[in-house]
């Protein structure tokens, strides 16, 4: 049995539930100060962003990384089905390179907390990577419309290679 995510191989059968128990045991690991952390390089993040948007941005997802991890740690629902072996691998080597490219502690804090709560969202609950409600620059929303995820930026990241954009669930909103 698979004990990490660092531990998955091409041939690795991996469940949902197994992948959620795996994401358990790493949230249990992060703590108050590590979101402060997380938060703090939220802040220098998005500090040339407009100043209308930097501050729900900061906000939403500090609260986010409080409250996913939250939800990572207390979820007993069960899960089906299999996780995709080589989709959740390229999708871990894009965080991995995230973490080596960090620079200070709070990004690699920032990144450490992202690494679970992007893998949950995708690949346990099959959501978007960013919440429902998430503003983009230019006033732009992801949002939900008959059971589908529109993103209005997914397109301008799909290519990306350090974006998570391309396993997201979410698809390019034609109307922008």
């Amino acid at each position: 049995m698979i004990k990490n995510l660092d531990d998955l191989v091409d041939n690795s059968r991996i469940t949902k539930n197994h992948l959620r128990d795996m994401l358990k045991a790493e949230a249990k690991n992060i703590h108050m100060d590590d979101i402060m952390l997380a938060s703090s390089f939220l802040r220098e993040d998005a500090k040339y962003m407009p100043a209308s948007y930097r501050q729900d941005y900061i906000e939403r997802f500090s609260m986010i990384f409080f409250k996913k991890i939250k939800d990572v740690k207390e979820d007993i629902n069960n899960y089906t089905g299999d996780v995709d072996t080589k989709e959740i691998k390229e999708f871990l080597k894009v965080i991995k390179i995230q973490h080596d490219d960090a620079k200070g502690k709070n990004e690699r804090c920032f990144v450490r907390i992202a690494r679970i709560i992007s893998t949950y969202t995708t690949f346990v609950l099959e959501n978007p990577i960013h919440p429902v409600g998430t503003r983009f620059p230019g006033g732009f929303i992801l949002y939900i419309q008959d059971g589908i995820y529109y993103c209005p930026v997914k397109k301008n990241q799909e290519n990306n290679p350090s974006a998570l954009c391309k396993f997201c669930v979410s698809v390019q909103d034609e109307y922008i």
